[in-house]
């Protein structure tokens, strides 16, 4: 038992999650019953700083139904016009619809060898991979170099049949390391479409279920899809225009975040593992 002040364990905790930003100077009692309504004057009711932590932290533009949003529309068209790897990272860099550029401090594009025959994409950089520049570089990216050194796979490989490709959804660190929502999805990939076009891989990891739904387009649990192979299709209409036609099979499998969070399913992701070096083998 932690022998610990119970402040210095939360501030241990918050550290260990790497919490940086704390809304508002005093603490809420969300408790107390509200003040009756006063008679005052038409002026903004909230205190200046609050108003510019509730600004910091809005939400994405939303995506209208039915329709695309202009920043989607602007994500489709910077993409659809890059040729090489190179011209791709900096349409990335340009674009400026997602607010969570702003708070990131590197862009994290891709790392490994782009000839490979099989490409990993995760959910969104890391505090690392933040302060680096490149993905999967952290704990979970350590644990997952080991899980795929296991069956000869390796991002340092020169040779494609046993290379490594690894990007994500995602190329800026969300606040606090977040979730990346609905609205940074729609926007971010036609990016990441134009980017499995380029790189025309045989096979893709999709690594934990944000990527796997995105990659995907279907809206089950990470449970469900993991440990079989699904036909790849492209969701943004016209994403692949210029390049020659390609074909990839999606192998999802959990993210190694949460096999260091849960290790009794890392038997699971063994099985996936097991499933994609047997389909290596028989192509």
């Amino acid at each position: 038992m932690s022998t610990r002040h119970p402040l210095v364990e939360a501030l241990a905790w918050h550290l260990e999650e790497e919490a940086e930003v704390a809304i508002g100077d005093s603490p809420v009692n969300r408790m107390r019953q509200p003040a009756p309504a006063a008679n005052l004057p038409d002026m903004p009711q909230q205190e200046a700083p609050r108003e510019v932590a509730a600004q910091a932290v809005r939400p994405a533009p939303s995506i209208p139904k039915g329709g695309f949003s202009i920043q989607q529309q602007d994500a489709v068209l910077a993409a659809k016009a890059c040729t090489t790897l190179e011209q791709l990272q900096a349409a990335i860099r340009a674009y400026d619809g997602l607010e969570v550029k702003r708070t990131a401090t590197n862009m994290v594009f891709a790392d490994g060898n782009p000839a490979a025959r099989v490409m990993i994409i995760g959910e969104a950089p890391g505090g690392d991979e933040d302060r680096q520049g490149l993905p999967f570089v952290g704990v979970s990216g350590q644990l997952l170099d080991k899980m795929f050194d296991c069956i000869n796979l390796s991002r340092k490989s020169d040779q494609a049949s046993s290379a490594l490709y690894i990007s994500n959804i995602l190329n800026w660190r969300p606040p606090g390391n977040r979730t990346p929502t609905e609205q940074e999805i729609a926007l971010a990939l036609p990016f990441v479409e134009r980017h499995i076009a380029l790189i025309r891989p045989q096979y893709i990891v999709v690594a934990g279920a944000t990527a796997a739904k995105s990659i995907l387009n279907m809206n089950q649990p990470i449970s469900k899809l993991r440990g079989r192979f699904y036909d790849y299709t492209f969701v943004t209409s016209g994403i692949t225009e210029g390049l020659e036609p390609m074909t990839a099979r999606v192998l999802p499998t959990y993210h190694p975040s949460f096999l260091l969070r849960t290790p009794a399913q890392k038997r699971q992701a063994w099985h996936d593992l097991l499933t994609l070096q047997a389909e290596l083998t028989r192509n």
